[in-house]
């Protein structure tokens, strides 16, 4: 299954580093920056959620809430949290059903071995539940400020 923008984002409800369930609906009525990592503790993975730790204010300002999903599971997220001050939430997708239903669960290669895993990707679901923007094959350098970037245009 593929989303595309305009159609209403997939539902779900994942378990996060604070404890709780946490689902898309709970945040109708603020914009939410989706984005989906391969794993917590990577160099990749890190630069860009300190990208977005470094800007948490500006996001709140243009009122947008952060979420990451990755399948690693809640431990994984508390030490990454821990370890990096991360002041957002972490969602585990532990069996990637949510990947797959926003479509970036993928076929990837790493030195000559193929494997499933997550296509980083980043999804701007606005106040009503939408999706807005989505970017796909997310280069982390500069991907942070061009997500804030669109939402300030947007107010």
């Amino acid at each position: 299954m593929t989303v595309e923008v305009g159609q209403k984002a997939p539902e779900f409800t994942l378990k996060a580093n604070s404890g709780e369930e946490v689902s898309l609906s709970d945040y109708k009525g603020k914009n939410v920056v989706l984005y989906f990592y391969p794993k917590d503790m990577t160099p990749g993975c890190t630069t860009q959620a300190c990208d977005f730790r470094d800007n948490k204010e500006n996001f709140e300002e243009v009122d947008a809430v952060i979420l990451g999903v990755s399948p690693d599971p809640v431990e994984r997220h508390e030490k990454f949290i821990d370890k990096h001050g991360l002041p957002f939430l972490l969602l585990a997708d532990e069996d990637h059903k949510v990947a797959e239903d926003y479509g970036v669960w993928k076929l990837k290669k790493n030195f000559g071995k193929e494997y499933m895993g997550i296509e980083r990707s980043t999804f701007i679901i606005d106040k009503e539940g939408n999706i807005d923007k989505e970017w796909r094959k997310v280069r982390v350098k500069g991907h942070v400020e061009e997500a804030l970037n669109y939402l300030k245009e947007k107010q």
